[in-house]
């Protein structure tokens, strides 16, 4: 297992497993917008969703504990890459000498990274907990996961602070799409600036699926009253 120490801890291993997990992270986030769309087809579906989960649980805490070391590889290894590009002074020049050596997306990557990763502690501690540990998902038989969302989209400050999270989570899909094909070795004239412009796409739609659903329901909110 000593080859496979000094490959993760070279400067070739480390963006490796930062092109693998941010690839896994995204299939999760694929997935998990594709479970919250649910939402928008009302209390029956979402209750529904998230019932079939609780049939799978066994399984959805293996899953997340899988998740969990993928993040932690995914931020160990974010942080340890910028350190030693901050350490770099010739590299340190080149992206600091003009912003057309490097784009927005690419100079903020660990910041994005650190909002988000704030942002996540934040959602565990509301849905994920909600949903797992606080004992009221269900009152007089019925389940309350529909609720519980609605309730904390209603919340200003909450619905604020995700769609913040999201439009930072937008910029950093954005370079991290682009980054996996280049960690890779797949660039090519013909076939980049598509790459780029598929990526910008796609982190788009990510951030403005996610957004869209607390501007949904704090609107909704307004109008009930």
């Amino acid at each position: 297992m000593g080859w496979l120490w000094t490959f993760t801890n070279s400067s070739i291993g480390k963006k490796f497993v930062m092109a693998v997990t941010g690839l896994l992270v995204i299939l999760f986030l694929l997935i998990h917008l594709a479970g919250n769309l649910t939402l928008y087809w009302g209390e029956g579906a979402f209750n529904g969703y998230v019932s079939v989960l609780d049939i799978f649980k066994p399984i959805i805490r293996i899953i997340e504990v899988i998740l969990t070391l993928i993040f932690i590889f995914h931020i160990y290894d974010g942080i340890r890459l910028w350190y030693e590009n901050k350490k770099a002074k010739s590299i340190r020049y080149k992206i600091n000498a003009s912003s057309e050596n490097s784009t927005f997306s690419s100079r903020w990557m660990i910041w994005t990274g650190g909002i988000i990763f704030i942002f996540l502690v934040m959602h565990l501690s509301t849905f994920w907990y909600a949903f797992n540990f606080s004992g009221k998902t269900e009152v007089d038989g019925i389940e309350q996961y529909y609720n519980i969302v609605t309730t904390w989209f209603q919340s200003p400050v909450y619905a604020v602070s995700y769609i913040i999270a999201m439009i930072f989570l937008g910029f950093h899909l954005n370079h991290a799409f682009q980054s996996f094909f280049q960690t890779f070795g797949w660039n090519h004239k013909k076939y980049t600036p598509f790459i780029k412009k598929f990526g910008t796409f796609f982190a788009i739609v990510m951030a403005v699926g996610f957004a869209s659903i607390p501007i949904y329901f704090f609107i909704s909110s307004l109008g009930g009253k």
